[in-house]
């Protein structure tokens, strides 16, 4: 209620200002002051704006940095922390090739970045030692034994017994010649590239042919005469294990003849091989005449007749196993000096040996088949007329029940020799049964 008599008494004296006799010369103040006001009013607004801008333009220059525009960045998200080495994962029950497996499409967005490979025993190793090593070279067995410690040496210090990526199974044929039944170990690798080596010692003095597209070509290693039944033989079987040892994604070792057969698919096979705790070297005590009885007493005090074991030349070893073999001195030399005819150094060098220093990683069993049912120095051969599908799947089921991984199987033996030249045909008759959906 107060401002109302303000805003009348205002007015009532401009009128009254007027009504003087001085009001023509107040009338004509008031209406050049008027502009004046105005411009004056205008003009300190104007001023009072530039110094502020001036102002904070000189505080700003002073304290503060400039600021860069804003630039977008083109770099890749950065990876995750547990991508930078994917360790491999084991082998399930069930195996699948390269041709069966399939991938899972994720939409971009949904994709994690990608991880660099998983790094494999081969790639840590040294450019020296990363070259592929020729299957025929001029070192001795000792020059080889060497550079088996080498690459055994690298990986383990540069890899401290990380899994690979993936895990190899070597095959190694020891065979005076040619091998006859090649063709059905075709079928056999076919399809599986890069989950196996083939490593074949033959005589010396064997001229071979190998077509390129054969699994076996370039699989023939450096190799030395072999006497049935003489510490030749051992040394072969040291020769190829060494051979393939060179190579770091061989974990499975398998010594087989040229008259050996497969009996399952090599699915089957490699994961029964890959995924086994133990190795395979028959090792028993034979208290008769054929075994016992080839003892040398001499090799006392370091190999007793309770240590003295026999068991069959065809073994299968995993990678740590296959290594103290083909280093191994003493034992060898025992077997070199005192173990000559009717003792076979081939039948007892290797059992023993397990028996003495490994034999909690050995099984104490073969996989290889061999019918020993007719009296003499070697096993029956089979021929032509042999080959049924009654007498094969008598082999790969027929035998009494074996324990793998802890638990009993009917599934004892994975390979059977000695086939005759003659049953190729046959065999490969019989291939659907053997491999099924290889």
């Amino acid at each position: 209620m107060a401002t109302r008599p303000t805003r009348i008494a205002f007015p009532i004296k401009i009128l009254k200002l007027f009504k003087s006799k001085h009001s023509f010369l107040h009338l004509f103040i008031f209406m050049i002051g008027l502009p004046i006001g105005f411009i004056c009013s205008f003009y300190l607004q104007s001023f009072s704006a530039t110094i502020q801008i001036s102002i904070s333009k000189v505080l700003h220059s002073s304290s503060l940095p400039s600021i860069p525009p804003l630039i977008t960045s083109t770099l890749p998200p950065p990876q995750h922390a547990n991508a930078l080495i994917s360790p491999s994962q084991p082998y399930a029950d069930t195996l699948i090739s390269p041709q069966e497996d399939t991938t899972l499409s994720l939409p971009p967005s949904s994709q994690p970045p990608a991880a660099p490979p998983a790094l494999s025993p081969s790639s840590l190793l040294s450019p020296s030692m990363k070259e592929k090593m020729p299957m025929m070279h001029n070192m001795s067995d000792d020059d080889l034994v060497k550079r088996v410690m080498e690459v055994s040496t690298m990986m383990s210090s540069m890899i401290n017994n990380a899994a690979a990526p993936y895990n190899k199974v070597a095959f190694m044929f020891l065979t005076p010649g040619p091998l006859p039944l090649s063709p059905l170990w075709e079928l056999f690798f076919k399809g599986h590239e890069g989950l196996f080596s083939i490593y074949v010692h033959p005589h010396p003095s064997y001229n071979d042919t190998i077509p390129e597209d054969s699994v076996f070509y370039g699989t023939r290693i450096t190799s030395q005469p072999v006497y049935w039944g003489d510490i030749s033989m051992v040394d072969a079987e040291r020769r190829l294990l060494a051979n393939a040892l060179l190579d770091p994604s061989n974990q499975r070792f398998v010594l087989l003849s040229d008259s050996c057969i497969p009996l399952f698919n090599f699915t089957t096979t490699y994961n029964y091989l890959v995924n086994s705790n133990l190795s395979y070297i028959s090792s028993f005590d034979d208290k008769r005449k054929s075994g016992r009885g080839r003892y040398n007493p001499q090799m006392s005090p370091n190999i007793t007749i309770q240590d003295w074991r026999k068991g069959s030349q065809w073994f299968e070893a995993n990678r740590d196993l296959a290594l103290a073999i083909v280093v191994e001195r003493k034992y060898y030399s025992l077997f070199k000096e005192y173990c000559h005819p009717p003792c076979y150094n081939d039948e007892h060098y290797l059992p023993t040996l397990v028996n003495i220093l490994y034999g909690k990683l050995n099984s104490n069993r073969t996989i290889s088949y061999v019918d020993w049912s007719i009296a003499g120095p070697h096993p029956r051969k089979f021929v032509g007329r042999d080959i049924t599908e009654e007498l094969l799947n008598s082999i790969r089921f027929g035998s009494t029940e074996c324990v793998y991984n802890d638990n009993t199987t009917p599934m004892c033996v994975l390979f059977a020799r000695k086939f005759a030249p003659g049953t190729l045909n046959l065999l490969l008759t019989f291939a659907p049964l053997l491999f099924g959906a290889n």
